[in-house]
């Protein structure tokens, strides 16, 4: 750890205001906590805050070019204070995100706990080490999400 209580990185990040982070920046705020950091700050408003700013994020760091021709449903769970689903529908070079579960059938799901997916979406954690870690677990389609990181542009600690 850095020194930095929780109490007081909660504070600090509380008062941030997520849409003007840059992803890159963002992925160094990451970097820069531990996973018990991370845990502890994806509690209550601000876990609400942080994960509905990284999947809007999501749609603007898609990249259709590399999705050509893919169509997909792949659902998001994380798990931590309580689970939350988030659903990502690549069709048609585009990339939608919506909040919860549909009655649709995804092509692949991904579960794991908040500080795994932050890292994950960050470009801190390895996708493949998270899968054979079982720090990210799938259901479904192992080869899409293998590959789901290059659909998107991953910042870069």
């Amino acid at each position: 750890m850095d020194g930095t209580s929780s109490s007081n990185l909660t504070d600090d990040l509380t008062g941030l205001d997520f849409a003007a982070v840059a992803p890159d920046e963002f992925a160094r705020i990451v970097k820069g906590l531990s996973a018990k950091q991370l845990a502890e700050i994806m509690r209550g408003e601000l876990r609400t805050r942080i994960l509905g700013e990284v999947f809007g994020r999501m749609k603007q760091q898609f990249r259709p070019d590399a999705a050509a021709g893919l169509t997909a449903l792949v659902r998001w769970r994380i798990t931590g204070e309580s689970d939350v689903v988030y659903e990502t529908a690549i069709a048609d070079g585009a990339c939608e995100i919506t909040p919860g579960r549909s009655d649709a059938e995804p092509r692949t799901t991904l579960v794991m706990t908040d500080a795994e997916f932050l890292k994950l979406v960050s470009g801190n954690g390895n996708p493949v080490t998270m899968f054979m870690t079982r720090k990210l677990k799938v259901a479904g389609d192992v080869g899409l999400a293998s590959g789901l990181t290059r659909y998107f542009d991953i910042p870069k600690s």
